[in-house]
């Protein structure tokens, strides 16, 4: 004797015979799960059938457009379901088809060659911010502050550095193509300390607005994005400048790299930052230690990772600390309740 397994529950018992005309009926599947009563074997029904000798065969029913008149025109195209916007209740593979069909954007329109550049770099950078908004988001958090964060910061960066031109005030700056130790000085004083400030601006924009004291998984968040944004800015500048002077295959994966993994650790080295500001905020007596902790952190990190990178020896050192960047970044998510009752007393 059989039992048949579906949905968790136990049917049955039947004999051979009379589970073949179930099958034949189709009201048990050959694939539903199936015990033998008397030796506890457990395996699927056809199996069962197979060892007793039958064959089962479900008869067709009509042909095909009998079938298909059966089945009903609901099931290809369920007009009602449309209609009343019930598939709007998950937004899960409609987000996947604006990520996935938005490139062939690129192939219907003609941009200009920067135009090319910048929606790239725009579109690898939006693809980080949906996974943020949808992980790291705080019930603080709107859609609209995200939006203004991200493309405040491209803002802010091409004015300082297109316009101002930022990077030349800083005298660390030309320490960069020194030798070591004076490189390191150069990408943390200089590179590091320069774009995690600037990366920052909108944060302090952001603190200044608030009509609520923001938590510091807020301000992480907002620093996510904000690091993305500078992203997309030194996306553009890199397929525009260094990587033109690279042959076709360095230019490739430069382009991938530096389109995908430099705006993830731009959003950690200012996610950081941005959890340090949320601090200096909430305990203003502590803000000298903790606004100089926002900046030379993220600066730190940033300045070992460019340094180690200039040696194609240490690369998987750099990598190294890009991991140790993410590791702080997910400690202090996890001390940041605690560490506010000791900042109180």
């Amino acid at each position: 004797m059989i039992y048949v397994k579906r949905n968790n529950q136990e049917f049955g018992p039947y004999d051979e015979s009379t589970l073949l005309t179930y099958v034949n009926s189709g009201q048990i599947l050959r694939s539903d799960s199936a015990r033998n009563d008397a030796t506890n074997e457990e395996n699927t029904v056809k199996y069962f059938l197979k060892k007793a000798g039958l064959k089962p065969k479900v008869p067709h029913k009509g042909h095909l457009f009998h079938q298909l008149a059966m089945i009903g025109g609901e099931l290809i195209l369920p007009k009602s379901t449309i209609i009343s916007k019930q598939w709007l209740s998950d937004k899960r593979l409609l987000l996947l088809a604006l990520i996935g069909l938005f490139p062939t954007i690129f192939m219907a329109i003609p941009f200009p060659a920067m135009g090319i550049f910048y929606a790239i770099a725009l579109y690898f950078s939006c693809i980080w911010g949906i996974f943020f908004y949808y992980f790291f988001r705080t019930k603080q958090v709107s859609l609209k502050y995200t939006l203004i964060v991200f493309f405040m910061t491209q803002l802010c960066i091409f004015f300082l550095w297109d316009i101002v031109g930022w990077t030349k005030l800083n005298p660390f700056y030309n320490l960069v193509n020194l030798p070591f130790p004076f490189n390191f000085i150069g990408y943390t004083l200089g590179v590091g300390t320069t774009e995690e400030f600037a990366k920052a601006i909108p944060l302090y924009i952001l603190i200044a607005r608030a009509k609520e004291p923001l938590i510091p998984q807020t301000l992480v968040f907002y620093g996510l994005m904000a690091g993305i944004g500078f992203g997309v800015y030194e996306g553009v500048g890199y397929q525009t400048s260094v990587n033109t002077q690279l042959d076709y295959t360095g230019a490739f994966f430069m382009n991938i790299a530096r389109l995908t993994s430099l705006p993830f650790l731009h959003a950690i080295w200012c996610g950081i930052g941005g959890y340090f500001i949320a601090f200096a905020n909430l305990y203003p007596k502590y803000r000298i230690s903790l606004y100089f902790l926002s900046l030379a952190i993220p600066a730190l990190l940033h300045g070992l990772y460019d340094t180690l990178c200039g040696y194609s020896v240490l690369i998987f050192i750099a990598v190294g600390i890009c991991f140790i960047a993410v590791l702080l970044l997910m400690t202090y998510l996890k001390q940041g309740v605690n560490y506010q009752s000791k900042l109180r007393n």
